[in-house]
């Protein structure tokens, strides 16, 4: 039988209370209480990050619970162990003997033993004449059956924790590929809204989330990307809605396209605008309801290469500061007048205007008179009827149909680099498209 605890470490090991506080804890224990060893243990491993413990640690507590004979433990029963560093490390898979003192030092930090040492630090045990134990010197392993509860309500917390955590996870990719898709089909079936900004705004929440964050972190981000879900959701729920009570097959076309296929002009004709005479009250409504996004200039310039011939020195155009100025290199090539250049620059603003002339220079060989097309969509752009964005789709397919009627397959055309090429598969595949789809496969190896 013990005659005396020990309660203060061997050597340079200084004393603290937190080690009083297990020792009290340990001597705590409730009356009669009975623990498997191995049920506790399988706890403790669940509620390691709880308690702080390492790993390593994990493996040095495994190898102590093994040098007990019982598998059940008492809060009456002696629960001291005496393997040595040399037992130890041979049970905790090799590891070396600064690690282990390390280690072992984690565990009585953590609560999970308390050092029971003899007066020259040795771990024995001195025992009787019948094999009873009188007094042993080496780890206790009381706080197993003193903080069992403990364990067990932290080993379901944890679990509880990591399942609330893969929960959101699963929602927050979900909702990231809805929004992801629904803003492609928006951009692709030419549902009105200004899907560059929703764009852009996917990509700042996105922003804010780091490569490894904790569950309320997600949840805060999956909670803002819910509320941008629902209003592209509402937004798509809505012209579906609208076109199944008023569309009919021709006027879903021109919403599309912006574009009259049954016009005589041969240029407006290749460009895809509407003649001015033709339109209605609910073409215009459609015009004025197209995306108010602005064209990515990598995209004005595939369907508009020619403008390129102007650049000095057979440089590149990088920037819109380079595109506007090129474009007033194009104007009198043209032969458009200074007056209607600055109409069409106040009706339609500076960069829109010049993608509209960008396109006419484009297209040049089958306007008979630059200028004055200019003038009348000018007009047109007063009027709230025309906008740049079907005059570069119908570039750009028109571009595709040259290359496909020259022999050029499905597979070369998505092996090319330019955006045009990239928009053969879905007619009006944009920049921003290609951005989404990044952002759908950085999160896929991200999850």
């Amino acid at each position: 039988m013990q005659t005396h605890t020990a309660t203060t470490p061997f050597g340079r090991r200084p004393m603290s209370l937190g080690m009083i506080a297990s020792q009290v804890t340990a001597q705590n224990a409730p009356e009669g209480a009975t623990v498997h060893k191995w049920h506790v243990f399988r706890d403790i491993k669940e509620a390691r990050l709880a308690l702080g413990a390492t790993d390593r640690a994990l493996a040095i507590l495994d190898a102590l619970l093994s040098f007990h004979p019982e598998t059940a433990f008492y809060s009456d029963g002696a629960l001291i162990v005496w393997p040595s560093n040399e037992q130890l490390i041979g049970r905790a898979n090799g590891m070396s003997p600064a690690t282990l003192r390390r280690h072992l030092a984690n565990l009585v930090d953590c609560g999970l033993i308390v050092r029971r040492d003899s007066p020259n630090g040795k771990r024995y045990a001195r025992k009787g004449q019948g094999g009873e134990v009188e007094q042993a010197y080496g780890f206790d392993l009381s706080p197993i059956v003193a903080r069992a509860g403990e364990f067990k309500e932290l080993a379901e917390a944890m679990r509880a924790e990591k399942k609330a955590y893969k929960v959101v996870k699963e929602r927050l990719t979900i909702c990231r590929r809805d929004i992801v898709k629904m803003i492609e089909a928006g951009i692709e079936e030419g549902v009105p809204g200004n899907w560059g900004s929703v764009h852009i705004e996917y990509q700042a929440i996105i922003g804010r989330l780091p490569r490894t964050a904790p569950r309320q972190v997600l949840e805060a981000v999956a909670a803002e990307l819910d509320d941008l879900w629902t209003q592209i959701r509402d937004v798509l729920e809505s012209f579906v809605k609208s076109q199944n009570l008023n569309a009919n097959e021709s006027h879903t076309e021109r919403h599309i396209q912006n574009s009259n296929t049954e016009s005589k002009n041969e240029s407006e004709r290749g460009l895809g605008i509407k003649k001015e005479e033709s339109g209605s009250g609910g073409e215009t409504d459609n015009l004025r309801s197209l995306p108010k996004r602005e064209l990515p200039l990598g995209i004005v310039l595939d369907a508009c290469p020619n403008l390129l011939w102007l650049v000095k020195g057979g440089g590149d155009i990088r920037n819109w500061r380079d595109f506007l100025a090129t474009t007033d290199l194009a104007r009198p090539v043209l032969g458009i007048s200074p007056s209607a250049w600055e109409d069409a620059k106040v009706a339609m603003g500076e960069q829109q205007a010049a993608i509209t002339l960008a396109a006419i220079y484009q297209k040049t060989d089958q306007i008979k008179s630059p200028g004055g097309y200019l003038r009348n969509l000018t007009e047109r752009a007063k009027e709230g009827k025309f906008t740049t964005w079907p005059m570069i789709m119908a570039l750009l397919r028109a571009k595709l149909d040259a290359a496909k009627s020259a022999g050029a397959g499905v597979e070369a055309a998505e092996g090319e680099l330019s955006a045009a090429q990239r928009l053969d598969r879905t007619e009006k595949r944009l920049e921003i498209s290609d951005a989404l789809r990044m952002s759908m496969a950085k999160q896929d190896r991200e999850t």
